[in-house]
């Protein structure tokens, strides 16, 4: 029994002090894990909103632009949201700038455009970054938990990749987000987080919601 303890004292020593670390903080992220529902946000007036309140939806999280060439996505996000609310989908836009600056407007004006051009009825958040130092801690847990999927197939993928490669070759491996319009879709429970660019069909997204319902 004694030589069985000291040949296990010598092996936990020679197993390097950062992989027990890291074993340990493992352990205790699992037991505090962050969920979307430990956030909070401030709508285009100014007012927090606890996102514990979508406990129980499947939430479709848009970083949106009033000047962008998927601007019109406008449409089909308020078609989800009419076609989908009523059986707990929830679907929320974060208008963001950071993209060729496509989003000027002040919160009121984003507002104001999304209703008389769009019809938008969905909530409009306060304008945030969704990048970088700045980025909005709703967007780092995002990232985090989903990194970048790819721009699918056709024309406009390829543009966004020939675009995305001029400014960053290695833009595949950056959870980053790329531009306007990129969906987040997670479930009822907060535990199944997927992450759709601007190109990809708004089919395939409206697939992974009702799979969620």
């Amino acid at each position: 029994m004694k030589n069985s303890l000291i040949i296990a004292a010598v092996l936990l020593l020679t197993i390097p002090a950062g992989c027990r670390e890291r074993k340990d903080n493992k352990s205790q992220n699992n037991d505090n894990m962050e969920t979307i529902y430990d956030f909070k946000a401030l709508d285009n007036k100014g007012r927090e909103v606890d996102f514990s309140q979508y406990k129980g939806k499947v939430l479709l999280i848009v970083n949106t632009a009033s000047k962008c060439g998927f601007t019109p996505q406008y449409d089909e996000l308020e078609a989800l949201w009419k076609k989908y609310g009523e059986q707990g989908l929830q679907v929320i836009g974060f208008p963001c700038d950071q993209f060729a600056h496509q989003e000027p407007g002040t919160d009121e004006e984003i507002a104001e455009f999304c209703r008389l051009n769009h019809g938008v009825t969905f909530p409009i958040m306060s304008k945030i970054e969704v990048n970088g130092e700045n980025a909005h801690p709703i967007y780092k847990y995002l990232k985090s938990m989903k990194g970048f999927q790819g721009f699918g197939k056709g024309p406009k993928a390829l543009g966004m990749a020939a675009v995305l490669k001029t400014i960053d070759k290695d833009y595949k491996k950056s959870p980053e987000i790329k531009w306007n319009f990129t969906k987040f879709v997670i479930s009822r429970d907060g535990t199944r987080i997927e992450r759709f660019a601007p190109t990809i069909p708004m089919k395939d997204v409206e697939k992974c919601i009702e799979e969620m319902l």
